[in-house]
């Protein structure tokens, strides 16, 4: 029975470090999403603006 006990143990103090750590890879995943995310919502903003304004130049 304390067998049983202590693999729980281990068990759940296993899954509670794997957690812990996996949350620091989610969140540097997550963060390296964004950073691209705005990279491309600034690469395209900047394009519609540059090709607005060439726009209103040639009229």
């Amino acid at each position: 029975m304390d067998v049983l006990v202590s693999l729980m143990l281990v068990a759940v103090y296993r899954t509670d470090t794997l957690l812990m750590e996996s949350r620091q890879v989610i969140g540097l995943a997550a963060a390296f999403l964004a950073a691209m995310l705005a990279a491309q919502l600034g690469w395209h903003g900047t394009d519609r603006i540059l090709a607005w304004r060439q726009r209103s130049e040639e009229d």
